[in-house]
């Protein structure tokens, strides 16, 4: 038998086969009168059998086999089909099932990853619409609490009230903080926020960034510096104010999650074409289950302690999406007790 056969090899098997029978067919009835019957006759005879029976076998086996792959076009392909293809007839040397069974399979597999991908960002979604409500929560909590603390009773103490206005307008930064970074990052995910590529120095960004997080650096006695060999200035090409918000973020979580009298230091790697930009730390550093998910929306290794921090969870997230809308990479490495280090990558200025 033949494995993945084409409409042609189909059609002279089957005319053969028809053939023979008739030929045997043939013999038994002239059996008795074959000296009568020519063998040059005989042979023409069958030979015009063949053809005949080989046209009519690949003409019906063309069109049967067309009409059946095209319900399986209509089933697999969204397109419609071209009006100048419905008369289209099949090449008869193709191998046109294994074709199809190929096609379907394709079809199969990327039907199966759709379903997978809608069932991955299903979840995200009940993930995330569960993790925005709970952030929006606390603060809204907090802020109709000292609200209704106010009314009831702290209207004539004006030290009272200041103190409960200042935690509620607290609260309110918060809430705008999310939405901002919840903006940020709804513009970088779809597209919307084009990028300014410049060319720039890149350890005078480091150093504009150090000064702007000196003071808060310096409430947790948290030195700011350059590793050594980090020296050399670099020119890449980005969108400096984004990365300027990258360097931001990265520096003010190493503080936030630093220890006192610690250290953030910035360190620059020649890539060839690239640069290594990294942001270390000797914080407390992250657990090893935890770093798949440090750039997750509204993710937190440390709960309490992150909310008592402020911010709104999403400054790492933003961070990711800013480096991978420049079409670069971004990781991190951290042991417990010994610190953390994020790195990403830039074009180098031509």
């Amino acid at each position: 038998m033949l494995k993945n056969p084409t409409p042609r090899q189909i059609a002279i098997a089957s005319a053969a086969l028809i053939t023979a029978v008739g030929v045997l067919i043939f013999l038994m009835v002239r059996f008795l009168r074959w000296d009568a019957y020519p063998w040059l006759e005989y042979l023409t005879w069958v030979l015009i059998f063949f053809i005949l029976t080989y046209r009519v076998v690949l003409f019906f086996l063309q069109n049967y086999i067309y009409r059946k792959i095209k319900l399986i076009y209509k089933t697999i392909h969204q397109e419609k089909i071209n009006p100048a293809e419905k008369n289209k007839t099949i090449n008869a040397d193709a191998k046109i099932f294994e074709e199809v069974g190929e096609q379907v399979a394709a079809w199969a597999a990327n039907q199966q990853k759709e379903i997978d991908q809608l069932r991955s960002w299903s979840e995200y979604r009940r993930a995330f619409l569960g993790d925005i409500s709970h952030e929006l929560k606390t603060p809204i909590f907090n802020i109709q609490g000292y609200i209704e603390s106010l009314i009831d009773s702290g209207v004539e103490d004006p030290v009272f009230s200041l103190s409960f206005l200042k935690k509620a307008a607290k609260n309110v930064d918060r809430l705008q903080t999310i939405i901002q970074d919840l903006e940020t990052i709804s513009k970088l995910e779809t597209g919307n926020m084009l990028l300014e590529i410049t060319s720039f120095d890149i350890r005078e960004l480091g150093k504009e960034v150090f000064e702007e997080l000196e003071i808060k650096a310096a409430e947790r006695n948290i030195s700011l510096d350059f590793k050594e060999g980090a020296n050399q200035n670099f020119r890449v090409k980005a969108d400096r104010e984004k990365i300027r918000q990258v360097l931001i973020n990265l520096v003010h979580n190493s503080i936030k999650y630093g220890i006192p009298n610690g250290r953030i230091k910035f360190a620059f790697y020649d890539m060839d074409k690239r640069v290594l930009i990294e942001v270390a730390d000797n914080g407390i550093g992250i657990p090893k289950e935890h770093l798949a998910h440090v750039f997750d929306r509204f993710y937190r290794v440390d709960k309490s302690r992150s909310r008592t921090q402020g911010g709104s969870g999403l400054g790492l997230s933003i961070v990711k999406h800013i480096i991978e809308a420049h079409a670069q990479t971004i990781n991190v490495r951290s042991t417990p007790n010994l610190g953390s280090t994020f790195g990403f990558t830039l074009d180098k200025a031509g």
